[in-house]
């Protein structure tokens, strides 16, 4: 082996640049964020080549002043952070001292200053392989101007790594999405080879920030959006959280920050994902943009040096928290709510209408069923509570008796003489029609034509009620366990059956009581009597599995949901199952009533609605 040896300065500072400039991206986030710390109000960036060959940033900050330049480029020569305590309790969004350093060391790297209430500027240039930074006057406003050349230019291996320029070009403008977002008290604006591509202006008011929003997330979003603000003790939660319906193939219009800052975290998307789990189809995302304010000794920024990732001293709380906070203003989009006219934003956004439009995946359509004729007139809450007792009771008495049907409440609806057409006042989801096919069932409102999936509608009614009637019974009451005649032994890994040994109120509280009974094996006892008739093999390493990365697990809670879900989607009204007005209008009176509404258990649209507009269209009326 050879002799132990200092690395040189040049040498540690590219390996550093190896964790913190991975690509223009990531030189663009140092800067912008380094001019943000700063205080400033306006930033400029000027891309070339997709940051291949030049990046430009430019603030009306701070600025710097001439004896603090050269050690701007040193490794761990930093303004924001000078004892363990701040390091505890970060504020600002750059604090190593690595990243000016980290980027002269792979480019050629002009910084150009003034400080404010100085009158003469001054530029360092460093970069290439002798680092050594020299300084001269020069002529500039208030505020810091760094321009990077030639990227990676001394390190090959590293510049073949990098995509074409478009593609380095769309991860840039993804970062400065991100800080646009986060920083609406600061305009940005972004040229790529001398265009100007973005131009966000300073948003001060709520109309100019969901300006903003909508410009980076699309008018559709905006327009179906719910602002939240929801604030316990020193947590905050506030932002935009997108409709169910508006659900994407990918999490890229997932925006959570943190103090401001932009975060990747498990807990966060655990929480996000768990609040819309029965309102969205499938493997489908939720868009949200979202604030979390937190006190800043309760969250390490420092995990990672590119500050991507977080960890909260009480991750559980933190966790709950959000769920809460998200799920209740999840439950919020029912059928109907806040369908009004057009909201018009400036001259730059309209904001599409609230109301679901065409471009959506049509509701399908369920399966002819040959059973119909079991179903009476009305809906009989008795026959679900005949599936239930093939699986016994969760909780302690749950008055599932008491769950009614819309079917045949014929108060609900509006006399049949009194449907009549251009009525533009009346309910969000207005009067039925008629029903089409045994299926739809066609309403009428002040906006159109409304069309609903008479089967998803109902089994979304059905399966909120039983959950809302199993919750108020197990109020205050344990879950009702069942023992198993002859246990049940489950093979895990060793750190699983550790936790299992360590925290045994963690699965007691679960209903699943379960110890461990040698290195990487488990023994279960009792398990929840609703579920007692699954998989409780696979149940059982679910949890564990759960408790031992996460701390938690909603894995019981789900397989629970699961058959709730089930049982309402054999206690709904199938198809081809004709219904009178009265009673389509009393299905259309308690989903505007009932939450997650719009959606079915599976996560499909139950309604959509075609304006007067969309139906012109069709007609090409008014050409």
């Amino acid at each position: 082996m050879p002799r132990i040896q200092l690395l040189s300065p040049r040498l540690a500072n590219q390996i550093a640049a190896g964790e913190v400039v991975e690509r223009p991206a990531s030189l663009v986030k140092e800067l912008l964020e380094n001019s943000l710390d700063a205080g400033a109000g306006k930033i400029e960036i000027d891309i070339e080549a997709g940051g291949g060959k030049r990046v430009r940033v430019r603030d009306d900050g701070c600025g710097i002043g001439r004896d603090d330049l050269p050690l701007a480029i040193n490794r761990h020569a930093t303004s924001k952070i000078a004892t363990l305590e701040d390091l505890e309790a970060v504020r600002t969004l750059g604090f190593r001292g690595e990243a000016l350093a980290s980027i002269a060391s792979v480019s050629n790297l002009t910084l150009t200053s003034c400080a404010r209430g100085q009158d003469a500027a001054w530029r360092v240039v460093a970069g290439g392989s002798e680092m050594t930074p020299s300084v001269e006057p020069a002529a500039h406003p208030a505020g810091t101007t760094v321009d990077v050349r030639d990227l990676f230019f001394n390190t090959p291996a590293r510049r073949k790594f990098l995509r074409t320029e478009k593609t380095e070009f769309k991860r840039i403008d993804e970062v400065v999405r991100r800080l646009a977002l986060s920083h609406f008290q600061v305009s940005f604006s972004l040229r790529h080879n001398g265009g100007m591509l973005r131009q966000y202006r300073i948003a001060q008011t709520d109309v100019e920030r969901e300006r903003r929003v909508a410009a980076v997330l699309g008018a559709r979003f905006m327009s179906a959006a719910r602002f939240i603000d929801i604030e316990r003790g020193s947590v905050r939660l506030w932002g935009w959280i997108g409709s169910p319906h508006d659900s994407r193939s990918q999490a890229d219009h997932q925006y959570f920050f943190v103090n401001g800052r932009s975060v990747r975290d498990r807990v966060i998307t655990h929480a996000l994902r768990q609040a819309y789990r029965d309102v969205i189809y499938q493997a489908r995302h939720a868009a949200c943009v979202c604030f979390l304010e937190v006190p800043p000794d309760e969250v390490d920024v420092n995990v990672h040096p590119t500050k991507h990732e977080v960890r909260f001293r009480h991750s559980r709380a933190v966790h709950d928290f959000l769920f809460s906070a998200l799920q209740r203003a999840v439950a919020e989009f029912s059928a109907g709510a806040g369908i009004a006219g057009v909201v018009t934003v400036g001259t730059e956004v309209e904001y599409a209408q609230i109301a679901h439009s065409t471009e959506q995946t049509s509701p399908a359509r369920p399966a002819p069923s040959g059973q119909s004729s079991l179903w009476s007139s009305r809906f009989r809450a008795d026959r679900v509570s005949d599936r239930l007792e093939q699986y016994g009771d969760l909780y302690r008495s749950p008055p599932v008796a008491d769950v009614p049907g819309p079917v045949g409440i014929a108060e609900a609806g509006r006399p049949i003489e009194e449907s009549g057409a251009g009525d533009d006042s009346g309910p969000p989801l207005g009067y039925a029609i008629a029903q089409l096919k045994g299926v739809y069932i066609l309403a009428e409102n002040a906006n159109g034509l409304i069309l609903v999936d008479m089967h998803a509608a109902h089994e979304r009614i059905l399966y909120e009620q039983l959950k809302v009637a199993y919750g108020a019974a197990g109020e205050g009451e344990s879950i009702v366990t069942q023992p198993l005649l002859v246990p049940l032994s489950v093979a895990v890994s060793e750190s699983e059956a550790e936790c299992v040994e360590q925290n045994p109120e963690q699965f007691a509280s679960r209903g699943l009581v379960v110890e461990r009974s040698g290195p990487q094996s488990l023994i279960v006892r009792e398990v929840p009597a609703l579920l007692r008739a699954g998989d409780i093999a696979a149940l059982t390493r679910d949890v564990v599995a759960d408790v031992a990365a996460n701390a938690h697990s909603d894995s019981i809670e789900n397989a629970t949901h699961e058959l709730l879900a089930s049982l309402a989607c054999h206690g709904s009204v199938r198809a081809n199952r004709q219904l009178t007005l009265a009673e389509m209008n009393a299905l259309l009176r308690q989903m505007e009533n009932t939450e997650r509404s719009g959606q079915c258990n599976h996560g499909r649209p139950t309604w959509t609605q075609l304006s007067m507009s969309e139906l012109d269209k069709l007609f090409l009326r008014g050409r």
